[in-house]
């Protein structure tokens, strides 16, 4: 049942004690022994990133005198998981143009993927036991892209990238943007390691180090910590706020091979406006003895008590999903923010002096396609191709301008511009929202038109979650149910009297946070707190998601 608590609680009123001017951008300290100096430093090892290195160093090598002029260390990039994979989780179907465009040489054999998409269904679910199929909507088409896991891809490419000479840093946290005082960003500061959770050095300590930089590119995900501080601090915010989907995801060892892509709608999720309960779920052959499963579902729902993790659970007992993964067995999971506020919500510039922001960190996802993977590719090769031409014009990136007009110019404004209004609509409820999207698709969106507005953390590291502990209760439960890790909890013994009364909104309580079952989502980010890069290494570790 909607819980009306939580439609007069807007969580960005409790605001994480966070200044990110203050403690997210610094001025380089330039002392000899503290510092790294590399050509270009990219932070984030997914696809965005990873393309952007691979590109540099191929026209590094069509190119010795800029090769020359970025040193020794032409490009470095750092990676706060694991290694490059370990914190990537997507949906995985992929187009592919970028990898076309990046590996002109090798063909999709080459490339880790599971097949072409050769024939897909879109259900109805109707209720916990009906379903009708519907006929497959244009967004929802996917004959001729690739099934992939993008931990897989992000590996693979992570080699490619090592192979041409990227210096590939894992388990290297990037904590502060450099700006000197000319407003030119000059590269990051990386994290101390080996500190506990009250923030003493452990005998395993290690300071963190500048990494200046010639040129800097931010490619570090959904709800990205530095990306979103670098537009704050240079004024790029778009035309709308930005807003953000949470997906669970499971990955099944299975007796019979599917045969198909399947996607579906409604149930569990209800339908009413009143709920705003946007979402649905997918399945994708992984071969012929995997599948992966995953529910999405929009961050702006009403009922506080809803869990997108228990949703995905009641999806696994309906009829039409439940003979798939019969006698099966779940072999990984994983969460993860999507933006989804598309091309209204995209940056203004996506440069500034000495800094590109690409992929998932500026919203560069296509939610009613669910595509994103090669936005991300293209986009990296676009900043990549934009800083080596400043580069050998000027000596410098102070004038990235040339990044913007790429992806202006190209697949990614083009697509995203088509679909600029297909997920607002769906606030009007499912059925009323569905029917004005399919218009926007059938018009290329012109009408209607205008602008709709596996853990890895060891148990004692420092807290990287920065909120308010003390929150009204039906913000806290929102909290609770929201998180798919259980890193929120409300305790048993604050007052029970508060699940029951009229005036919730006036009784706080005060939330146990365990920052080390967090598998680096994002989603208190979206909602009201802040998600700040833990220690190198710490987070999930990611393998077929």
């Amino acid at each position: 049942m909607l819980d009306p608590r939580i439609m007069s609680i807007v969580p960005a009123e409790y605001p994480p004690p966070v200044n990110p001017d203050v403690e997210f951008i610094a001025a380089p300290t330039y002392t000899v022994d503290d510092r790294i100096e590399v050509g270009v430093a990219i932070v984030g090892g997914g696809p965005a990133g990873l393309s952007c290195a691979i590109r540099l160093m191929q026209l590094l090598g069509e190119d010795p005198v800029l090769a020359e002029l970025l040193g020794e260390v032409p490009v470095a990039l750092l990676e706060k998981g694991r290694g490059p994979g370990s914190h990537l989780l997507s949906g995985g179907i992929a187009r592919p143009s970028a990898m076309e465009r990046l590996f002109p040489e090798k063909t999709a054999a080459d490339w880790p993927n599971y097949g072409t998409v050769e024939s897909e269904a879109v259900y109805l679910l109707l209720n916990q036991k009906r379903s009708m199929r519907i006929p497959t909507p244009p967004p929802f088409r996917n004959h001729g892209s690739y099934v992939v896991s993008i931990a897989e891809l992000g590996r693979w490419m992570a080699q490619q990238a090592e192979e041409f000479g990227v210096y590939v840093l894992p388990e290297t946290s990037a904590v502060k943007l450099l700006v000197n005082h000319d407003d030119v960003t000059v590269g990051v500061r990386t994290g101390d390691k080996g500190r506990d959770s009250d923030g003493e050095e452990l005998g395993n300590f290690e300071p963190g180090s500048d990494v200046l930089a010639r040129a800097t590119v931010l490619a570090d995900g959904t709800q990205g910590h530095l990306s979103g501080a670098a537009i704050q601090h240079f004024a790029l915010q778009g035309a709308i706020p930005q807003r953000w989907e949470i997906g669970v995801k499971e990955v099944w060892s299975v007796q019979r091979p599917l045969d198909r892509v399947i996607h579906t709608m409604g149930w569990p999720l209800r339908t009413a406006a009143k709920y705003r309960e946007f979402g649905g779920s997918f399945l994708y052959p992984m071969g012929p003895d995997k599948v992966a499963l995953g529910l999405v579902l929009g961050l702006d729902y009403r009922d506080a008590s809803v869990s997108c993790h228990d949703l995905l659970q009641c999806i696994k007992t309906h009829p039409r999903i439940r003979p798939i993964l019969e006698d099966g067995k779940r072999i990984a999971w994983g969460a993860k923010t999507i933006p989804s506020g598309g091309y209204w919500a995209l940056p203004n510039r996506l440069s500034a002096p000495g800094l590109c922001l690409v992929g998932d960190s500026v919203g560069m996802v296509n939610v009613p396609q669910l595509k994103g993977i090669h936005y991300a590719v293209h986009a990296g090769i676009f900043a990549a191709e934009s800083i080596a031409k400043a580069l050998k014009q000027s000596g410098n990136a102070n004038d990235l301008s040339a990044y913007d007009d790429a992806v202006r110019s190209g697949v990614i404004e083009r697509e995203l511009r088509r679909s600029r209004n297909m997920r607002q609509p769906f606030s009007r409820g499912f059925f009323l929202g569905g029917a004005i999207a399919n218009v926007m698709e059938a018009t290329g969106g012109r009408f209607p038109g205008g602008r709709w507005t596996s853990d890895q953390t060891r148990d004692n590291a420092p807290d990287h979650i920065r909120l308010q502990h003390t929150v009204p209760f039906t913000l806290a439960r929102y909290w609770e149910s929201m998180c798919p890790a259980q890193v929120y909890e409300i305790p048993e013994d604050d007052p029970e009297q508060a699940k029951h009364t009229d005036n919730a909104e006036e009784t706080n309580v005060t939330l146990t946070v365990t920052p080390s079952n967090c598998v680096q989502c994002g989603a208190i980010t979206a909602r009201g707190g802040r998600l700040t890069p833990p220690e190198g290494g710490d987070g999930p570790n990611y393998q077929q998601t």
